[in-house]
């Protein structure tokens, strides 16, 4: 019997963590990847519940994870003066445990790299399904011919809008942004992050393994705002404009935006599809069912791509069956993140100043007492809520 053959859009997190498990099962995964080689820096992700550590385990990365946890401290909400207003346990903020998502790229990427095929600087340009398998041209290498499709290529999904349809119809803008970047930490920063916020916009900074370097990540509110994707200098200069005048230490900070190499923006938004699916084509991960941030991206990532592999194996290569299973089996698990991450930019910037005070007490209400239970509960729940299936590798 032949080998069946799957083409993976994107090196990131899903991407190599699905053609981990296809590999075990006896696919072959081929990964194509638009940037030159795997993307480093990046903010922290974060894993939590038995779900999440369970696939890890499976996987036999965690360890390598915990070693490279970032350990994180609490994040502490300050006034204008840097007085602090609440303050939200790790557990809430950094989940069991937390790392650099570029060096979670990097250990999937080095447990996938000797028998997976990875391709970068390429991108898919053209796909064309037959009754056989789906032919698909790049931007610069030759044609090739796959059984499978998958892609993981994120928010802004190229395979996505190849199969199903322009970007428009799937992603749905929040009227909120954000950028990360790094700077260097003249708070003196010690296992802690710390948020400050004006209507509309927070700006916050957290300590990272590198001394005198810090992790920032700003955000703010502005619906209709349209920006070119590629165009960083473009996104810097949005950036900075957005916070022209901010209190605090905000010009300190975002007097690093020029020369931040590491420097990310996209607007918040969330994928809604009625289905992950289209003849020999899914879509995982961020593509189909995402959030630019607050949504467990690289946790349901990794889940997802045990599901869907799982599947494909159960179905003896059938992908009509194990699609219609993935689907059925990852989409109430994808409604619970995010239903987390829909407020994600109301909460790291609350649009007037009454719902700062607002969250502010909520969430100091939320820390006190047997209350602590209710927050731990609010940042799992999503995370379990799906059972794992055995697949035998």
């Amino acid at each position: 019997m032949k080998t069946p053959s799957v083409l993976i859009s994107g090196a990131s997190i899903a991407g190599p963590a699905v053609a981990y498990w296809l590999r075990r099962h006896g696919f072959s995964p081929t990964v194509v990847e638009r940037a030159p080689a795997l993307r480093e820096g990046g903010q922290a992700v974060d894993f939590r519940g038995a779900v999440h550590m369970n696939v890890l385990r499976r996987m036999g990365v965690l360890d390598e994870i915990r070693r490279l946890r970032t350990d994180p401290g609490p994040l502490r909400v300050v006034d204008w003066r840097g007085d602090q207003v609440v303050a939200l346990p790790a557990e809430f903020t950094g989940g069991e445990v937390e790392i650099p998502r570029g060096d979670l790229a990097r250990v999937l990427y080095d447990r996938t790299r000797d028998d997976v095929e990875y391709v970068f600087g390429d991108s898919v340009e053209s796909m064309t399904e037959t009754p056989d398998g789906v032919e698909v041209t790049f931007e610069r290498g030759a044609s090739r011919t796959f059984d499978l499709v998958i892609g993981a290529d994120g928010l802004h999904s190229n395979v996505r809008r190849l199969a199903f349809g322009p970007e428009s119809r799937f992603v749905r803008p929040s009227g909120y942004h954000v950028a990360i970047f790094s700077a260097p930490d003249h708070l003196g920063l010690v296992r802690e992050a710390v948020l400050y916020n004006e209507p509309g916009r927070g700006i916050s900074a957290a300590s990272t393994r590198d001394a005198g370097t810090a992790g920032v990540m700003c955000v703010f509110r502005a619906h209709g705002l349209e920006f070119d994707h590629r165009d960083v200098a473009q996104q810097k200069k949005i950036l900075v404009d957005a916070f022209a005048g901010a209190g605090w230490e905000s010009h300190r900070l975002l007097q690093a935006v020029p020369g931040a190499s590491d420097f990310y923006f996209d607007s918040i938004s969330l994928v809604h599809m009625d289905h992950y699916t289209r003849g020999r084509v899914a879509l995982l991960g961020d593509a189909g069912y995402g959030a630019t941030c607050g949504g467990m991206g690289a946790g349901m990532a990794v889940v997802a791509a045990y599901v869907l592999a799982g599947e494909l194996a159960a179905a003896r290569g059938d992908h009509r069956a194990a699609f219609s299973e993935y689907e059925r089996l990852i989409r109430g698990f994808a409604k619970a993140c995010q239903r987390v991450a829909g407020n994600a930019g109301p909460f790291l910037a609350p649009p007037t100043r009454g719902a700062i005070r607002r969250r502010n007490l909520s969430y100091r209400m939320l820390t006190a007492g047997p209350l602590a239970r209710v927050l731990d509960k609010m940042s799992t729940k999503a995370a379990t809520s799906i059972t794992l299936r055995d697949y035998a590798a």
